[in-house]
């Protein structure tokens, strides 16, 4: 791989280009994919790649494991993350030696946020060398390691919120002083939080280029617009203005349309990067893409930007030994080393077992996304790989090629057996997601953890001394008196209102609800309370419900009466703390409880509901009561209380599939 830093990268590269962010994933099948979802967008030609750390090292090894198949794969330098709050030293040096021996030359060094309940703090006492902020640890790379490593850091175009400052007014100018600090430190490049006020960053761009260096590279980091929901959740988030003529391009007629919002977003994403680029007269000429493992929209702005799209261009010439696989057949290998392809017939193409898969939410609000079976491009191009006959040539140094133009278009437009391959999972999906996409349990980059400050915890959630006060703060969500729980910040779905009732009565009797839905059978995909997805479409979805319960009152009064009815009825996931688990299903099963009929197309089925995914949230979840039992001194009654309900209580996931009957699970379950 490429051992030159980013900076050397940058001045060398005169033309547009982009860089993109990947997180680990969670699991094994899901980092399979990822690598072959990398290997797709090696065609953008970015400059490097970036590999996220999780808050306080959480995701160190998979970090690091991920950061070292890229290297090993791909011609692409890699930018480890890593953050340094409430870190051991030994983590830091271990993981910047374990940098220099798989040949990682950038880093970006990051304060990160600290686990809540904890303070800032040097855990092994030395007070030379305190990683409070992101300045601590560039020092130390610099004075420890020299010029071993190109250091990035992060800079904040509207200003750094802080909210548990004293002022927490974001203000960019006086941001300018850290940020100065960390380029005399020794910081060599910059990447900014994501935005989408073109009109702030190009007065920040200034600001930096008037008060600090001329010369320092500077990214804007930019999100796609993957569904309205999710837009507007990363912008509260990361505290990133929408300005109000972005907000007016998404009426609430379209808003629930994922393909139409997805469209309108990457139109505001050209806009923006052309606006950026013409503004600076070019100074700003790489742009840095939080892609959340997804591909299809990255594509498309790149292949659709009149600054970006010579990136193709380029590649496309440069790619004299392509072989362009065909639309319908089977990619094999030979016993001389040959390629075969073996045409199939029409009706298995690979269409016909195309289906949609999407993530719900806490309470009911809906996302999307594709899935097929593997394409013939896909196996093609796999085949090539292995072989080394493709341009993108598999050689002993890694990957040093990348796939044809043909392909990105196919990406961006996901058309033919490949587009729909790669985009099967186009949309972030959360918890709610299949586990196999590299995009699985993550929605917008942030990860399941509580989001909210030690101190706004107290404002929402006081200090829960019993399960009384806990029945009392849960209901206080439903009925809107909060807009947020340790698991729940996306807001209730207007779904909700028609079993609110009913979830307030199941937590009145200590079910403690996290996520569900109401049952419908057949309405209008424009229905306001059901409706999703292109008009004239009819949506239908089973009823479902997620909560914590007593382990006793789960083994003696609820599970006997859900298998009394049989799974032709109900099926449920259980699974407490100590990592165990139970169903009334077959190993791997899973449950789709959302799916709609439209004009022109397949049937497209939305909420998956899987073992898997049930096991990785069981252990989140649990670790939702450890992190909020911290925000309590040690001992004290709600720290005690709360780490009872860690070990004492089960969450189960309960699905009704008799959807016709739409008050069946609740008046079976209040009875």
């Amino acid at each position: 791989m490429s051992r030159l830093s980013i900076k050397e990268l940058y001045e060398c590269k005169a033309t547009p280009s982009i860089s993109l962010e990947f997180f680990p994933p969670k699991t094994d099948s899901g980092t399979r994919n990822l690598m072959e979802r990398m290997g797709r967008m090696s065609a953008m030609d970015p400059l490097f790649i970036t590999v996220t750390w999780g808050a306080g090292g959480t995701t160190s090894d998979k970090t690091l494991n991920l950061a070292q198949l890229i290297s090993k794969e791909f011609n692409v330098p890699v930018c480890m993350h890593l953050t340094c709050t409430n870190m051991e030293r030994s983590v830091i040096d271990e993981a910047l030696k374990k940098c220099q021996e798989i040949g990682i030359k950038n880093i970006l060094a990051l304060r990160g946020d600290p686990p809540i309940g904890e303070d800032w703090i040097d855990s092994d006492g030395n007070p030379e060398y305190e990683f409070k902020h992101a300045i601590d640890l560039v020092r130390y790379i610099k004075e420890t390691y020299g010029s071993e490593f190109c250091i990035g850091v992060a800079a904040y175009p509207e200003g750094h919120y802080q909210e548990d400052s004293e002022n927490a007014i974001q203000d960019p100018v006086k941001d300018l002083v850290y940020l100065k600090e960390k380029i005399d430190a020794g910081a060599d490049f910059v990447i900014t939080q994501m935005f989408y006020d073109v009109e702030r960053f190009l007065a920040f761009e200034q600001l930096f280029r008037d008060n600090i260096s001329m010369n320092i590279p500077l990214f804007p980091g930019l999100m796609p617009i993957n569904s309205y929901l999710l837009f507007q959740r990363a912008s509260k988030l990361s505290h990133a203005s929408i300005p109000e003529k972005i907000l007016e391009r998404f009426p609430p007629e379209i808003q629930f349309d994922d393909d139409s919002v997805k469209s309108i977003g990457v139109e505001i994403l050209i806009d923006i990067i052309e606006e950026i680029y013409k503004r600076t007269s070019g100074r700003v000429r790489c742009f840095h893409f939080y892609t959340l493992n997804l591909e299809k929209a990255i594509a498309q702005i790149v292949s659709q930007s009149p600054t970006l799209s010579h990136i193709l261009e380029e590649n496309e010439s440069s790619s004299d030994d392509e072989v362009t696989p065909q639309e319908n057949g089977i990619a094999t290998i030979d016993a001389d080393g040959d390629i075969v392809i073996e045409d199939i017939p029409e009706s298995n193409n690979d269409d016909s077992d195309e289906i949609m898969i999407d993530g719900g939410n806490d309470h009911g609000t809906k996302r999307r996304r594709r899935s097929s079976t593997v394409s013939t491009e896909f196996m093609m191009n796999r085949a090539l790989v292995t072989q080394g006959r493709t341009n993108t040539t598999r050689t002993n140094q890694g990957m040093v090629g990348a796939p044809s133009k043909k392909f990105v278009i196919s990406i961006s437009k996901g058309s033919g057996a490949l587009g729909r391959d790669a985009t099967w999972d186009e949309f972030p999906n959360g918890r709610f997601g299949d586990s196999r996409s590299p995009a699985y349990g993550e929605i917008d980059g942030y990860g399941s953890t509580i989001k909210v400050s030690t101190k706004r915890a107290y404002e929402l959630w006081g200090q829960p001394k019993s399960l009384k006060d806990l029945k009392s703060i849960f209901i206080k969500y439903l009925e809107g008196s909060i807009d947020a729980l340790p698991w729940c910040d996306l807001g209730l779905s207007a779904e909700t209102g028609l079993i609110q009732e009913e979830l307030i009565q199941l937590n009145h009797r200590g079910y403690l609800t996290l996520a569900s839905q109401p049952a419908t059978n057949g309405s209008s995909s424009t229905d306001k309370i059901f409706g999703w997805g292109p008009k004239k479409g009819i949506v239908y979805q089973k009823a479902f419900v997620e909560m914590f319960i007593h382990k006793q009152q789960w083994e003696n009064v609820l599970k006997p009466k859900i298998e009394h009815y049989g799974t032709r009825k109900f099926s449920y996931y259980a699974g407490d703390s100590s990592g165990s688990f139970e169903s009334n299903l077959d190993a791997n099963s899973s449950n789709v409880v959302t799916w709609g009929v439209f004009p022109n197309s397949q049937v497209i089925q939305t909420t998956i509901i899987e073992e898997n995914s049930f096991k990785a949230w069981r252990d989140e979840a649990f670790t939702i009561w450890s992190e909020w039992a911290k925000i309590f001194p040690r001992n004290s009654v709600t720290n005690i209380f709360l780490r009872e309900m860690f070990s004492e209580y089960c969450l189960i996931s309960i699905v009704h599939h008799d959807y016709i009957e739409t008050d069946e699970l609740w008046d079976i379950l209040l009875d």
